[in-house]
């Protein structure tokens, strides 16, 4: 009974974790945006995704806090000052061998002249398979301003930008 409440327990977190990151704030330690007041009109920002959560999606909702943000602060047009997108890739291994093995610290080996030590290799046991997954964290520091927005390529009308990104936003189900 143990054994099926823990798989049961499992499966529905995993189900959980098979959606992209939302819009929404990283608090409780999940993934989504912050903010750090830096001066009175100066922030700096991020947003991280989960693994699947593209690259696109993390930038576009990095834009969008950004803009959201300003209008919230009382102002017209954010100035992006420095902003950069981190990428972290990493290769996790599935199955009897991978599970069975990590507990020994002893692993079958051998010598072969031309090739070195090599592990041990049974066809019919060594299932292990292989995942690769990327989770993406967008950063920027934004200057707020009012008025008119500058002539600048990294300037940008916050409510603009709320008005044609509100379309690719997907916030957290409710429920």
């Amino acid at each position: 009974m143990r054994r099926v409440l823990t798989s049961i327990a499992g499966l529905a977190l995993l189900a959980a974790c098979a959606t992209p990151t939302p819009y929404q704030a990283a608090e409780g330690g999940r993934s989504g945006y912050a903010e750090n007041q830096i001066e009175s009109n100066r922030f700096r920002i991020s947003f991280e995704g989960n693994s699947l959560t593209d690259r696109e999606t993390v930038e576009t909702y990095l834009l969008y806090r950004a803009a959201e943000l300003t209008v919230e602060e009382g102002y017209d047009y954010f100035t992006v000052v420095a902003r950069a997108t981190d990428e972290d890739t990493r290769v996790t291994s599935t199955g009897w061998r991978s599970s069975y093995y990590s507990a020994f610290p002893v692993h079958y080996a051998y010598f072969h002249p031309r090739w070195g030590w090599r592990g041990w290799h049974d066809p019919f046991w060594d299932d292990t398979s292989y995942r690769e997954s990327t989770r993406y964290e967008a950063s920027a520091e934004i200057f707020l301003g009012r008025g008119d927005k500058p002539d600048d390529p990294s300037a940008f009308d916050a409510r603009d930008v709320i008005s044609n990104l509100s379309d690719d936003i997907v916030r957290p189900q409710t429920g």
